[in-house]
């Protein structure tokens, strides 16, 4: 059989300055299943074509026409995209498969346009997937996530198609995505992860890994794409430390404040760790994650940013992750404390993310019971700068008038000089430039949808939820998301479905055990 398996890591690149982003770094940006999914195949002895798409060329043109059948991973903010080729495909007679954390979250409206629809996968789905055991129409999965992660080794035909340079020499941002556990215990309401069970994988298989790039790729970065890194933190970290220290690889992880205390901070220095970015989220909720207990507030700001000065005197780079719009989020302190932790540990990038309503994920229930979802807003806007839900405690417009507040403090021209002081590796500082300069793109976005809220009736009232007629500015700027691959898909096919799975009369979920 032959078999094309397609990452979709963003939508097509629209700005020159979107060029070198997405060539530099929504190119490392490759999930792992994927290319797990291409060496079971390969094992099974298909011939298998991978390929991730970045942003960059025509990917309709990444795979062979003549395949066999095709599985396509996305996230939802590019499923419109992955629409789009599923139906070139289907029109070649290829048997089309999505998977990945859009298919997770909305399998229904993946129904519409794919064959099958995959939500957790193994080993043994996949080939009986190929075989052609399934009847189109349904959302299968198996049991629970894979353990078995194929090795870094068995995973270098793509790796080199995703991470190097014409799938030959390393970039120097090359990274190879690797994972020690799956899953997460803790339960964030907003987190398609909220009710998956924490697993640690097999240190034997990660040591292997460690032993494979320092001899191989000696100096290659490892992104863990663990949802939350080394919350058995002895058992990991015994494994990293018995490399010996000159061949230890730089790493990037997520992980909670929680997990990163007492000396642990001084044993990621010591295993190379270059970069941690734990979830703060909240203010006023998920204190459990930055270990400060029932704390809030500006008691809170404090021990968070103690903290991370901690870290900072151990890992060079560091990013604090924000929610703001949550529903304990009210009048101006969030943005007030969110600020006052930019001028506490200035060298902490932040990142301030707007919610999203991920079906399966206890937000999305709840803004749904409660009407609050604009159901006709594409999932092409599933992301920031756009707003895809009405905020308890904000109107469109103040909520957007604070977001600007937020992004223009931490794009100041005084905030850039103080994180440059706080930094001698010149690599940092250019990073911490381009991420500026990509603030005040934004801060330019919203105050364009800004300007629309005030100027336009109809655009206020779908925002408020008033209306469901989608706002001209969204069908326009949907279709240039799109490009070349807009007319593939109608105004009916860019409205959403947003049917639990469970409701769906064409859904059957076969797990396999």
């Amino acid at each position: 059989m032959r078999v094309g398996i397609l990452d979709l890591l963003g939508p097509p690149a629209r700005r020159p300055v979107d060029i070198g982003y997405q060539l530099l770094i929504t190119k490392q940006f490759a999930s792992i299943t994927p290319q797990a999914i291409s060496v079971w195949c390969r094992r099974q002895g298909h011939r298998t074509f991978y390929a991730t798409y970045h942003g960059l060329g025509r990917p309709d043109r990444l795979l062979p026409a003549d395949l066999d059948v095709v599985f396509i991973s996305c996230y939802t903010q590019v499923s419109h995209l992955a629409y789009a080729l599923a139906k070139l495909y289907r029109r070649a007679g290829v048997r089309t498969v999505i998977g990945g954390p859009h298919a997770k979250a909305f399998p229904v409206d993946c129904l519409r346009f794919f064959d099958l629809v995959v939500r957790e996968c193994d080993a043994e789905l996949i080939a009986d997937i190929v075989a052609g055991q399934f009847d189109p129409g349904a959302v299968i999965s198996s049991a629970q996530p894979f353990d078995d992660v194929p090795t870094v080794e068995e995973r270098m035909p793509e790796i080199r198609s995703s991470a190097f340079f014409f799938g030959r020499k390393p970039l120097p941002l090359s990274a190879v995505p690797m994972l020690a556990s799956m899953g997460c215990p803790y339960q964030c309401n907003f987190c398609i992860d909220w009710n998956s069970t924490y697993r640690p994988l097999s240190t034997d298989r990660l040591a292997t890994d460690l032993r494979y790039l320092a001899r191989e790729l000696p100096g290659t970065v490892i992104v863990f794409h663990d949802p939350n890194f080394a919350v058995k933190f002895d058992q990991i970290f015994e494994v990293l430390e018995a490399q010996p220290p000159e061949r230890r690889p730089p790493y990037i992880i997520e992980s909670s404040l929680t997990v990163l205390r007492g000396d642990r901070p001084r044993r990621l220095k010591e295993t190379n760790c270059v970069m941690v970015a734990p979830g703060v989220e909240s203010w006023t909720d998920y204190s459990n994650k930055a270990g400060v207990g029932r704390r809030g507030g500006l008691d809170k700001v404090d021990r968070v940013a103690t903290h991370f000065a901690q870290l900072a005197e151990n890992v060079p780079y560091l990013q604090a992750n924000f929610i703001f719009g949550l529903d304990t989020d009210q009048g101006d302190e969030p943005v007030e404390l969110t600020k006052a932790f930019m001028d506490r540990a200035p060298f902490a990038w932040p990142t301030i993310n707007i919610p999203v309503p991920f079906g399966g994920t206890p937000l999305h229930d709840e803004l749904a019971a409660n009407g609050r979802i604009l159901t006709t807003m594409p999932f092409s806007f599933y992301y920031a700068p756009y707003l895809v839900t009405t905020i308890k405690h904000y109107d469109p417009v103040t909520y957007y008038d604070k977001l600007v507040d937020l992004y223009a403090h931490a794009a100041s021209p005084a905030m850039l000089r103080r994180r440059l002081r706080t930094t001698s590796h010149r690599a940092i500082g250019y990073v911490h430039r381009a991420r500026t300069a990509s603030f005040r793109s934004d801060v330019a976005r919203f105050r364009q949808i800004l300007g629309m809220l005030r100027s336009d009736p109809n655009f206020l009232a779908f925002h408020e939820g008033r209306s469901t007629a989608l706002p001209e500015y969204y069908r326009h700027t949907g279709e240039r998301m799109l490009g070349r691959y807009a007319e593939l898909l109608s105004p009916a096919d860019r409205t959403p479905d947003l049917s639990p799975a469970e409701s769906s009369p064409r859904q059957l979920t076969i797990r396999k055990r």
